[in-house]
């Protein structure tokens, strides 16, 4: 698993006939599971969903650990590490956790930007980990254009989802352009289409 930096997310896809190695099996035909948060930009959503299904293709991803176990509690991120299988990183272990494969370090970064409610006092601050929380949190990180350095909501618009999973991949490995493609990366365009227009539905 790829850790650049602080931002990074670990690339860790589980499904619930997934291979022992913790690649997905082949796609269904399913759909990604339906985001727990209300309302917002049908683009983002399904865009959420589309790395959702890379990442923790599950029809309940929100409490999955890597490897394909589950937490239990949702208090905060649950922060254990478990032993990567395969890929670049075998032998290290991985807090990858919840539908979009937050590690410790990087739920914690991204949750003092994002997270509405934090819970805590002066130096201790603990993020809920609720699956609306995980939600909201990737859901104003994509949104945000000076953490990416593009406007990704209107790039999506535009029709240029692979610039915006090329953009991503970095942080998500399994989008395309990263070190870690599993068998879900050539139908994520496909994934996108048919969720978008789920979702577009919705906001009508």
């Amino acid at each position: 698993m790829a850790l650049a930096s602080m931002v990074v997310l670990e690339s860790a896809v589980r499904w619930h006939g997934r291979s022992p190695f913790g690649f997905p099996a082949p796609w269904s035909g399913d759909n990604p599971a339906p985001l727990v948060m209300q309302g917002g930009d049908p683009y983002i959503r399904a865009l959420m969903r589309t790395i959702s299904a890379a990442e923790s293709n599950d029809p309940q991803p929100y409490s999955l650990l890597y490897g394909g176990d589950r937490f239990r509690s949702f208090d905060r991120h649950p922060d254990v590490c478990v032993p990567i299988v395969t890929g670049p990183n075998t032998g290290d272990c991985t807090t990858a956790a919840g539908r979009y494969q937050f590690i410790t370090t990087t739920w914690i970064h991204q949750a003092q930007k994002y997270h509405p409610n934090p819970d805590g006092f002066l130096f201790w601050t603990s993020y809920s980990f609720a699956p609306e929380y995980q939600d909201a949190v990737v859901y104003a990180w994509l949104n945000d254009p000076s953490a990416w350095g593009i406007d990704i909501a209107q790039l999506l618009r535009d029709g240029d989802l692979d610039y915006v999973l090329q953009v991503l991949s970095p942080t998500w490995t399994s989008l395309g352009y990263g070190i870690e493609p599993n068998s879900m990366t050539s139908v994520l365009p496909q994934i996108f289409e048919e969720v978008l227009q789920e979702e577009l539905q919705q906001a009508d």
